[in-house]
């Protein structure tokens, strides 16, 4: 007997989205001074939502003035008063969740049941663990007397909006610096609404400013010479330019880039606890993940086995409307992704590997791609090399732990890798040659705000998280 879910869809009701929105400097909403207006959309239906700002450089320029101006009082209250007003501000998120996941669902894609159950309790305790942080900063191990930084420049991506925004301002916030926050072009409507969070929870005027655009606001933002941090997550690429920018400045900078992470399955692994990890590990958020599980490296003696209960479980996804609590795989965030992800499952299949996708009916509306599997695949491949950032995983095999290490590290990225096995010596071992920030043993895409993370090579520099996340907001008194 097949069971059919019933539809369950989230109300919209409790959502409001204005016909256009400014920019948020100094505690208002205020008009631009120099820029333009773009429409913003629903990805699962193409429907615009609203006008939002383009920040010129007269914005950016008025943004971080005020950030400044709010430096001087901020940086000099009691690390314990600052800790009041994070407390504030997670407690309102959390009394506001339901809001905020909705429109994040509706903005972003991404299912409401991961919007709602991951992405905004995480977001809540980010806020709560770095109010606990603001009174204890001479215990982050950097010396005695840390100091705040100044005026953070963060720039945030679409895949995680408000996700991002918590590991970014919380910890400034913390530190005691200010903040100039540029959310994605496609993404900007949480951030707007975190906006208000801040005047409802009485933050004084330009701690937090934030300002809308697209590439040309950010490279504003990066360089203007009165920014003292940089915090940037995104792709390789403009991390790249960002790094290239800041040099031979005194801007502190941390970057979390792409990933290509290795999933690595062992004969003596629990098969069925593995494939969930696989399943969670690159078709959560439709693969929109920096450290998403896209190279599934499995033992060849049980490749088969493995592969039949993989497909078997990918074939129970549900993909469609993103506002269904039923729904496990929402939409593209938008046509240029869905594009770029086009463009290299059909380099795959060009290439010579086999591909099987999950067979359902796609919405005419709006921009979607079933989830999909390669197998065949070879370290040559660009489907194994180049990160997707969509629903597809790459299939390769191994047959000894060591062809296993050297298969994983054989990337320019180096951002995060999974383990599973059953031998606590087998995971000790492999981990400990692993060339990733994070390592997941048995488990994958686990998160928490104590827990730093961050990547190697061409997957950035620095950590968020923890205590380790300080240090990218603090300086030692005896550091000039």
């Amino acid at each position: 007997m097949v069971f059919q879910y019933a539809p369950a869809p989230e109300s919209t009701k409790i959502v409001k989205i204005d016909s256009s929105y400014g920019l948020f400097i100094n505690g208002k909403f205020v008009k631009s001074k120099d820029g333009s207006q773009y429409k913003t959309i629903n990805p699962a239906t193409e429907e615009v939502l609203s006008e939002i700002t383009l920040a010129g450089k007269k914005d950016v320029d008025l943004a971080v003035k005020a950030a400044r101006s709010a430096y001087q009082k901020w940086s000099k209250l009691p690390g314990s008063v600052r800790g009041k007003y994070l407390y504030r501000i997670a407690r309102i998120l959390q009394e506001r969740s339901r809001e905020f996941a909705v429109l994040e669902t509706i903005n972003n894609g991404k299912p409401i049941r991961e919007s709602r159950d991951v992405d905004m309790p995480l977001v809540a305790a980010h806020f709560f663990h770095y109010a606990g942080w603001a009174d204890k900063l001479e215990h982050a191990g950097l010396g005695p007397k840390p100091q705040s930084l100044g005026v953070a420049a963060q720039i945030i991506p679409w895949n995680f909006p408000m996700l991002m925004l918590s590991w970014k301002i919380a910890p400034a916030l913390a530190a005691g610096n200010t903040v100039v926050l540029k959310p994605a072009e496609t993404t900007p409507l949480t951030a707007l609404l975190f906006a208000e969070v801040c005047q409802q929870a009485d933050l004084p005027p330009g701690v937090v400013n934030i300002i809308t655009g697209a590439g040309e606001t950010g490279a504003a933002l990066v360089n203007h010479p009165n920014i003292d941090k940089v915090a940037f997550t995104g792709s390789t690429e403009v991390g790249r330019l960002i790094a290239s920018s800041v040099a031979g400045t005194k801007k502190k900078v941390t970057l979390e880039l792409g990933g290509k992470a290795a999933n690595i399955v062992f004969d003596d692994a629990a098969l069925d606890q593995a494939v969930e990890g696989i399943v969670n590990g690159i078709f959560f958020n439709q693969g929109h993940v920096c450290c998403a599980g896209s190279r599934l490296l499995v033992q060849e003696s049980i490749k088969d086995e493995f592969l039949d209960l993989l497909y078997e479980r990918v074939q129970t996804l549900r993909l469609g409307d993103p506002l269904d609590k039923n729904t496990d795989v929402g939409a593209i965030n938008s046509a240029a992704q869905l594009a770029k992800i086009q463009e290299l499952t059909q380099s795959g299949e060009q290439e010579g590997a086999d591909r099987w996708s999950l067979k359902c009916d796609l919405p005419e509306k709006g921009f979607w791609f079933a989830p999909t599997v390669f197998t065949n695949v070879t370290q040559a491949h660009r489907i194994a090399r180049e990160e997707i950032f969509g629903p597809v995983l790459s299939v390769l095999t191994f047959r000894t732990p060591q062809e296993a290490i050297e298969k994983a590290n054989n990337t320019p990225f180096g951002l995060s890798a999974g383990i599973w096995t059953e031998k606590g010596s087998r995971i000790l071992e492999v981990a400990n040659n692993l060339r990733a920030g994070v390592v997941w043993a048995n488990t994958f895409n686990k998160f928490d705000p104590t827990s730093p993370f961050g990547g190697y090579k061409e997957s950035g520099y620095g950590r968020e998280g923890g205590r380790v996340g300080l240090a990218a907001y603090l300086k030692s008194e005896n550091k000039k």
